[in-house]
């Protein structure tokens, strides 16, 4: 039977519960899904490769599975999307870049061998921010697949690095797609398309098979349409890994739906400085009137350190080691930003010693951030200071005269897990949000809280018409 055409924004347990009602098979879902991709994916650049071959096999064995009495789960059946810098065997891994564009990696992402344990069917490699965006790109037209375009308004952008995923998350292309984040590239894509995005905690993820910018940073994370969806993913993608000897022993265990439904005990940022665009801040008011039915919110302070800076020399000298061989090849001139043609060479002469106390000082942040949110099930903030910046401008430039929170900096800095939901619209009709952030690994907390948000509200059910 054909899939229903508003199944192009259901939820995994939606799409899960039709697969088994037979209501349509998991190949006519993949197929479903497939001509989204083939027919809208040009037109928000969010699609560098349509796997359809491998979705077909894929989908085909599910079929296969369901009718033998074999149910791998939720995800079983489903299709996904992955940010192109997640390594699969026989398909080109780009990295978002002009040099690797025709390049196939002889090997497996341990993120893309769990899904496809847990049944899904990956159906596409998404577009992205050339090299995650750690050359300094200042503006949307940063990969060779053209600039991200947002669903809600293609004179805007769609956000980076995860570009890709976030907008065909938002226009329905895939259900779910798999985004990596060094500082702030799940949750702001997330943010400025109207989806849901988790970071999970550094070390939850394997980032075998993923292309390193930063080492001690990188993390990688679902992009869905809710907070739920996000916490299925993460069951089938948490774990320790042998190939990636940063990821955590920790188990994961993602809970039912309302096992934990509060009260939840939340706070604010004290930060006299912030001055977000007028939207933003009438509809995060409006989101802590929900929260506060769900709990308690008191006011704590930031911890005072200079976050920025930290990550951003982390990050440049990280980068430096992982990418100086485009430099001595001058593959570097092949970039496409022309900003990113000369911030490898900046980042190359930074003297050791400021990576050392960058270093340093990330352990006092480590230390004095946990302090500060002990007791507490999850932080509440805007996500960003605007909303999606419009294509012919530099987002620093268009972000410039307002102030937002310093949290996801700091939270990338200290590994913390985080989550952003969508809140409303703002200027030009584009999303609004907010993000949860909480302890290392208390995804389950920031889940639950997310999960309870979003029964009260149905922002996470709009979407942008084709």
């Amino acid at each position: 039977m054909p899939v229903p055409a508003d199944f192009a924004f259901a939820t995994i347990r939606q799409l899960a519960q039709g697969l088994r009602e037979q209501r349509f098979t998991a190949v006519e879902l993949a197929e479903f899904f497939l001509a989204r991709l083939e027919r809208l994916g040009p037109r928000y650049n969010a699609v560098v490769t349509v796997t359809r071959a491998r979705a077909l096999a894929e989908a085909t064995q599910a079929d296969q599975e369901f009718k033998a009495g074999r149910d791998r789960g939720l995800l079983h059946g489903i299709p996904y999307g992955v940010k192109d810098l997640l390594a699969t065997r026989g398909i080109p891994t780009t990295w978002g870049a002009a040099p690797f564009r025709e390049r196939i990696i002889d090997d497996e992402a341990t993120v893309i061998t769990r899904l496809r344990e847990a049944g899904a069917v990956l159906v596409a490699k998404l577009a992205m921010v050339e090299l995650a965006g750690g050359l300094g790109y200042r503006q949307a037209h940063a990969s060779f697949s053209g600039p991200g375009l947002n669903p809600w308004d293609v004179k805007s952008w769609s956000g980076g690095s995860s570009s890709g995923s976030g907008a065909a998350v938002a226009a329905g292309l895939v259900p779910l797609a798999i985004g990596s984040e060094t500082s702030g590239s799940i949750v702001t894509p997330a943010a400025y398309c109207g989806v849901t995005g988790l970071r999970p905690t550094y070390g939850r993820v394997s980032r075998h098979g993923a292309m390193a910018l930063t080492w001690s940073m990188d993390k990688l994370g679902p992009l869905c349409r809710t907070a739920d969806d996000c916490g299925l993913v993460l069951n089938a993608i948490a774990g320790p890994d042998p190939l990636d000897d940063t990821s955590v022993s920790r188990p994961f265990q993602y809970p039912e739906p309302g096992a934990a439904a509060g009260p939840f005990k939340l706070a604010i940022l004290r930060e006299p400085t912030r001055k977000p665009q007028p939207e933003i801040q009438q509809n995060f008011a409006t989101a802590l009137q929900v929260l506060e039915n769900l709990g308690t919110i008191m006011e704590i302070p930031l911890p005072d350190f200079p976050y920025s800076a930290v990550v951003g020399t982390i990050i440049n000298c990280e980068l430096t080691a992982a990418f100086g061989d485009l430099l001595t090849t001058g593959q570097v001139w092949e970039m496409t930003a022309p900003e990113d043609r000369v911030g490898l060479h900046a980042a190359s002469v930074i003297p050791a010693r400021d990576y050392i106390n960058a270093c340093r000082i990330r352990r006092q942040i480590q230390i004095a951030v946990d302090t500060a949110f002990a007791g507490f099930d999850a932080i509440v903030v805007p996500t960003g200071s605007t909303v999606a910046p419009p294509l012919d401008r530099e987002f620093r430039e268009y972000q410039a005269p307002y102030r937002g929170t310093g949290l996801t900096v700091a939270a990338n800095a200290a590994g913390l897990p985080g989550i952003t939901l969508p809140t409303g619209h703002g200027e030009r009709g584009l999303p609004t949000s907010l993000s949860l952030v909480g302890r290392a690994f208390s995804e389950n907390q920031l889940l639950a809280v997310a999960s309870a948000y979003q029964s009260r509200t149905d922002w996470h059910t709009r979407h942008p018409g084709e």
